[in-house]
């Protein structure tokens, strides 16, 4: 598979755009270099590097860029639904001097064509019309000088730079290939092919934990399979342990011990077992982690102590984690909400009403 859109092909055409921002513009105006931002209003980094565009646009001003915002794969019922949560979106952003745009298309023409699956992403049209660069805007700040000085698509770094990004488009669209057809599956409840199709992906795509997740919520979850579900858990235990990494460890240990599964069938024993050595590894990497990262460390593995009889040691790790939640670089709205939530799960260990920096919950019903 190869992207018909690319670095050196000419620009998809921009007629077809809805307007909702700045004059409109039905064709890349020659001698001109305009950088295209493919946006979501649900996606966290898009709106800081629109504001970053705006500033390389004032930059740069004097050698003619032009900067778009394209807002892509909107989720909403209607077009009119999509028009006003961007109209709501775009207030609360001060980018007045950015055109904005609704790609009423689905986006085929550009992202789709370029093998781009994410947001933000970036196209660079250069002065004659084609593709110049395609990836993250973080990467402008390097790329757009060279061109704006038109040494840019002959650089060895632009070919490698091209190549690497197909390559890694290509993955991604075998990835959300593969996803359509375990969703197509699960929808119609063929748990056996949904199956089938999660174990065709582990093989493809080894380092994506979210595949065991489904392979072990399907067989446990779903088809109540509980000696294949023991045997899904156990070897994503070991190979979380093997890896040594806080992601796979930390989820394998909700997978054992979280609140997803109805595990009354499963072998306690077994559960024990293995997840005594992922919460020892665990409590290991958290001292190499922030603050507030090793509080929903401590908050993972509480959980297992307290089931494993350590009550002493889940109530030791929950206090730990409030202190670290409390001290942590938060907007102080998320704060008091996972404050709540960890005084809850207290009160729940101890038996007991608790409290903390005014904060108080009754005792468990």
């Amino acid at each position: 598979m190869t992207s018909s859109v690319g670095g050196g092909s000419p620009a998809p055409s921009i007629e077809a755009l809805d307007w909702l921002r700045g004059e409109p513009l039905s064709n890349f105006q020659l001698g001109k270099i305009h950088i295209l931002e493919f946006f979501s209003t649900i996606c966290k980094p898009c709106g800081p590097a629109l504001a970053h565009l705006a500033q390389l646009q004032e930059q740069y001003r004097d050698v003619g860029i032009e900067v778009i915002g394209i807002a892509a794969n909107e989720q909403a019922a209607t077009a009119d639904d999509a028009r006003a949560q961007l109209d709501a979106w775009l207030t609360r952003l001060p980018h007045s001097k950015i055109r904005i745009a609704f790609d009423s298309s689905g986006n085929k023409h550009w992202m789709d064509a370029s093998l781009s699956f994410h947001v933000p992403q970036a196209f660079v049209v250069d002065r004659d019309g084609s593709i110049a660069f395609i990836g993250g805007p973080d990467a402008l700040e390097d790329v757009l000088p060279k061109v704006i000085d038109g040494s840019w698509r002959a650089r060895v770094e632009a070919k490698n730079a091209e190549k690497e990004r197909i390559a890694e488009g290509e993955i991604d669209a075998m990835e959300n290939a593969l996803h359509r057809r375990i969703r197509a599956a699960t929808d119609i409840e063929d748990w056996k092919s949904a199956l089938s199709v999660i174990a065709e992906g582990i093989n493809l795509f080894p380092d994506r934990i979210s595949l065991r997740q489904s392979q072990v919520s399907t067989l446990i979850g779903e088809m109540r399979d509980m000696e294949s579900g023991l045997i899904a858990l156990a070897q994503f235990a070991r190979d979380a342990i093997e890896r040594n990494s806080e992601d796979w460890l930390l989820a394998a240990m909700e997978e054992l011990f979280g609140p997803h599964h109805d595990y009354s069938e499963l072998p306690f024993a077994e559960r024990l077992s293995l997840s005594k050595e992922l919460s020892e590894r665990i409590l290991i990497l958290c001292a190499q982690q922030d603050a507030l990262s090793r509080a929903q460390s401590y908050q993972t593995i509480a959980h297992y102590y307290n089931e494993s009889g350590d009550n002493g040691m889940a109530v030791g790790l929950i206090e730990l984690a409030l202190n670290l939640v409390d001290g942590g670089p938060l907007p102080d709205e998320v704060k008091q909400e996972w404050l709540a939530h960890l005084l809850r799960v207290l009160t729940e260990y101890k038996g007991e009403a608790a409290c903390y920096g005014g904060i108080c919950m009754p005792p468990p019903k």
